[in-house]
């Protein structure tokens, strides 16, 4: 049904472990738009696109906050996207 299989959603230690960055620079990096911003799960837990971080990955230097895609609604695994 859909072209792209669902977005997996990353937990703070996978990302600081696939990046090689430290906690604080991350945050620092978040603050000034280099890096993607966190997906709200739940009231006390925010995640990452696992699609945004590899698009990070890609080019980190020239990385800045856009429409990329934590921007995207969240869908589920065996969810149908309806939207389109």
């Amino acid at each position: 049904m859909t072209d792209q299989p669902p977005d997996r959603i990353l937990r703070l230690n996978t990302v600081l472990d696939r990046t090689g960055l430290s906690r604080a620079t991350l945050y620092r990096k978040i603050q000034d738009g280099t890096f993607p911003k966190q997906v709200r799960i739940a009231t006390r837990c925010a995640e990452w696109r696992e699609s945004a971080i590899k698009e990070w990955m890609y080019n980190p230097m020239y990385y800045r906050v856009g429409d990329e895609a934590s921007d995207r609604p969240i869908q589920r695994a065996g969810e149908v996207n309806r939207s389109a």
